[in-house]
């Protein structure tokens, strides 16, 4: 089972595995993010040699000329270390983005981390030598998204709206699906509205339903925003999203870290065993 996980929602062990699958995702019509697997680190030459496989990332996309950026989570950048390490290295991530025409999505985790993450970007993406490659993503189960969305679009950060995947207590997130759904689509149609050019990352094809009848209504052409999945999950629909006419890029991890990645989703959330299971055998 594990070589079964690995080798359909993980794009091998190496560089070049993430490459080879990227340059085969492209030639879909399907553009890439590429995530390094692994997160929390422990200790500053750990966050730096991670960080280091980010830029031979950048400069392999560019070399390739893949359709394709970088997803990145600050803890691996040593966040929990040093809010500073983490902001600087992110900072050298964003300028090398930057000069090679390319983006850094710095990914969101737990809500421990939700304020300080959106303080970095911002301080980041108020710089201008970097203003342009760096992006955010925000959980629409989180109370507080819709403000953190309001003051984002203000800032003309790019963000990347999903559901959320940790485990939240109740005083901080939606705890029933219904609701997760309304504030979704709710947060949709905000970045919809938005001049900047955002992403709506969800495998729920009555989000994707309602947000094609929104944009269509108030006439948002589909080349202002993309639609996002995990690679291995529901190609049919990232095809035939593609073959309607709209963007469509898949989050693709790669590296050695996929088993302890699985299992911390799984066990964050249970409903993620179930949605893999189903995946695996579709």
């Amino acid at each position: 089972m594990g070589a079964k996980v690995s080798s359909r929602f993980v794009a091998g062990m190496t560089l070049d595995n993430a490459m080879r699958v990227a340059e085969s995702v492209n030639k879909q019509g399907i553009a890439v993010t590429l995530d390094s697997l692994g997160e929390s680190v422990t200790s500053e030459n750990e966050a730096h040699r991670a960080a280091e496989i980010y830029h031979e990332l950048l400069d392999a996309i560019a070399a390739r000329k893949l359709d394709a950026n970088i997803s990145v989570k600050l803890t691996q950048m040593g966040l929990e270390l040093s809010p500073r390490l983490a902001e600087t290295i992110a900072a050298n991530l964003a300028r090398h983005a930057e000069a090679n025409g390319s983006f850094v999505r710095i990914d969101m985790e737990d809500s421990r981390l939700t304020q300080v993450t959106l303080d970095i970007v911002r301080r980041l993406h108020a710089r201008t030598d970097m203003r342009g490659a760096i992006g955010i993503v925000i959980q629409a189960y989180l109370y507080r998204s819709q403000a953190d969305i309001e003051q984002l679009l203000a800032d003309g950060i790019r963000v990347r709206l999903c559901k959320g995947a940790y485990k939240e207590p109740p005083d901080v997130a939606f705890p029933r699906k219904a609701d997760v759904d309304r504030n979704f689509i709710r947060l949709s149609e905000m970045l919809l509205e938005s001049p900047a050019y955002h992403a709506l990352a969800t495998h729920d094809e009555n989000m994707i339903a309602a947000a094609k009848e929104y944009a269509a209504k108030h006439g948002i052409d589909r080349s202002r925003f993309e639609f996002q999945m995990l690679y291995g999950v529901r190609r049919d629909l990232q095809r035939k999203l593609v073959q309607e006419g709209y963007r469509v890029r898949v989050y693709v991890p790669f590296g050695t870290e996929w088993y302890p990645y699985f299992m911390r989703r799984l066990a964050e959330r249970p409903a993620n065993a179930i949605f893999l299971a189903r995946n695996i055998f579709r």
